[in-house]
């Protein structure tokens, strides 16, 4: 099964390190992940994202294959800088590798990666994953600085985190929108693909998606969510209509 894309659409990628996190709270193989990234290929998802984390909370090493060999989507793997992340993905070549933050006390990925201060780490990383043909991003804070340092760094695409503006109230929405906006526009403008994610929902989608230059949304937690309510299609085909309704 293959993806065919509209360059002009706007791209859902749905993490379903999530549906793992249900199966891993009692163990065995139920719910599966590998059925998941079939029901997102069904659903009209454009793409998969796993998270394989250092502690191996809910993605584990033997998913990242089954989870490829299950669709055609292209697999976006989630990763920490190191050395042990970075031989996974040479291994499995997945189409993309958003490097992250990582701290294990962490539940989720609270806040961007500091590329400006961690050049000279990044680099090499960078490197080798693009030397391979793997599509490298970086999930970022949208602040200047930040983009500024995906640029000298050559990542070609860079993740808005979303997370502030997913919590802002009042006046503060704007004000977010407004950020995320322009820091888009700056990474279109340096020949840098925005994508975005972090905190996304039903209610809060539709700015985020109606920003021009972002090519692709990444959504999980609130995806999984919701299919325990609806179903796990249901869930992601809602998602892109709200998003579809603003592109």
């Amino acid at each position: 099964m293959t993806s065919v894309h509209n360059p002009a659409r706007l791209r859902l990628g749905v993490n379903i390190d999530h549906v793992a996190t249900i199966r891993n709270a009692r163990g065995g193989a139920h719910p599966d992940p590998a059925r998941a990234a079939e029901i997102v290929a069904r659903a009209g998802g454009d793409g998969i994202t796993v998270h394989l984390r250092e502690d191996r909370r809910h993605i584990r090493d033997e998913d990242l294959a089954r989870v490829a060999d299950a669709t055609g989507l292209p697999i976006n793997l989630e990763m920490a800088a190191t050395e042990e992340m970075l031989e996974i993905a040479l291994r499995h070549r997945p189409h993309a590798a958003c490097i992250v933050p990582e701290r294990r006390e962490e539940r989720t990925t609270e806040g961007g990666l500091d590329a400006a201060g961690q050049h000279n780490r990044l680099a090499p990383l960078v490197a080798r994953l693009s030397d391979a043909g793997i599509r490298v991003s970086l999930f970022i804070a949208p602040e200047p600085h930040q983009i500024e340092a995906a640029m000298k760094l050559g990542a070609p695409v860079v993740e808005l985190h979303t997370g502030e503006y997913a919590h802002a109230t009042g006046a503060d929405v704007a004000i977010e929108v407004k950020r995320i906006a322009d820091m888009a526009a700056l990474a279109a403008k340096n020949g840098i693909e925005p994508h975005a994610g972090h905190g996304l929902t039903y209610d809060n989608v539709q700015p985020i998606a109606a920003i021009p230059q972002i090519a692709e949304l990444n959504i999980g937690h609130y995806l999984i969510g919701e299919a325990i309510f609806t179903g796990l299609e249901a869930s992601i085909l809602r998602m892109r209509t709200l998003m579809d309704e603003v592109r």
